[in-house]
């Protein structure tokens, strides 16, 4: 399918301001690019730079991809200046100011949007956690080391309070709550989602969001596997992160299970490889997305 078909498509790309959704969407406009896409991402001027340097050498490979800067409002939301990310946040107590002055970003962004008319633009955001906030099971157990069912998904996936962000079992409505909340809402009046994965992976889950849960998906990755597992981790705090760390040594390098563990990985890694090949899910699926984006602006 040759790239000339999709030269009056212009995709927006809005990541969160944090490294582990950035670099994702990065390499996501990266493969609308390559297919003759105009990709423009949005961001702030100090998160520009690492933007620029995750592009690389796709700009000067004569790809469509460009930066567009909006100023983040750090002393509207009581921010100091230069705190335009997360990783830049000096202390935790600030990191719902910091929610809030990603959401004041909206007013700039729909004066980018009228000005340059995109056909589409994606936000890129991890809903792990969708599922368990949507039915709050962890409602339902005595402690936070206790596993419980969250309901209505493809077999019995268990978890712990634990192992939950903490903004899940937030009973206030502002920061991150209001942000993500805010973003469910959009999801769901979107045309549909894309997702940083491919279908090989998690078909059963692929073929429920769309046949069950009736949502259009594309599944055109993998990108942020390693990132989604890491800030997964993250959530769970301090002291569980050590211990899985004093363990992940142990089961990597003895025993039947390092071996499986091995085997599953080099299985994974040869299935993503031939998703993003010429044929494969990922790659079939861009296309189709790009031509079904394309036939929407005709």
């Amino acid at each position: 399918m040759g790239s000339c078909e999709y030269h009056r498509l212009h995709i927006f790309f809005f990541p969160f301001l944090a490294h582990g959704h950035m670099t994702p969407t990065v390499d996501m406009a990266k493969s609308f690019a390559e297919k003759g896409v105009k990709a423009t991402i949005i961001t702030t001027p100090l998160n520009a730079p690492f933007i620029f340097k995750a592009i690389g050498k796709s700009k000067t490979n004569g790809n469509d991809i460009h930066i567009q800067t909006i100023q983040f409002p750090s002393a509207e939301a009581g921010l100091p200046d230069g705190c335009e990310n997360v990783d830049s946040i000096p202390s935790p107590d600030l990191f719902q100011a910091f929610c809030l002055a990603t959401g004041l970003l909206q007013e700039k962004l729909e004066q980018l949007l009228l000005r340059q008319r995109p056909n589409c633009i994606f936000f890129l955001s991890l809903c792990a956690t969708t599922c368990a906030n949507l039915y709050e099971p962890y409602k339902d157990v005595s402690s936070d080391s206790e596993l419980f069912l969250v309901p209505n998904l493809p077999g019995e996936i268990k978890m712990t309070r634990m192992q939950l962000p903490p903004f899940i079992m937030s009973k206030e409505k502002t920061g991150l709550v209001k942000l993500l909340e805010e973003a469910k809402e959009s999801e769901e009046r979107s045309y549909g989602v894309v997702v940083n994965s491919f279908y090989e992976l998690e078909k059963v889950y692929a073929d429920h969001f769309k046949k069950v849960l009736g949502r259009k998906a594309w599944h055109i990755g993998p990108l942020s596997l390693c990132n989604k597992d890491a800030e997964e981790k993250a959530h769970r705090g301090k002291e569980a992160c050590i211990d899985e760390l004093e363990k992940a040594p142990k089961r990597i390098l003895t025993g039947e299970e390092a071996i499986d563990m091995k085997n599953k990985a080099k299985g994974l890694s040869q299935l993503a490889k031939r998703a993003v090949l010429g044929g494969g899910s990922s790659y079939s699926n861009l296309n189709a997305l790009i031509q079904e984006l394309s036939s929407l602006s005709l």
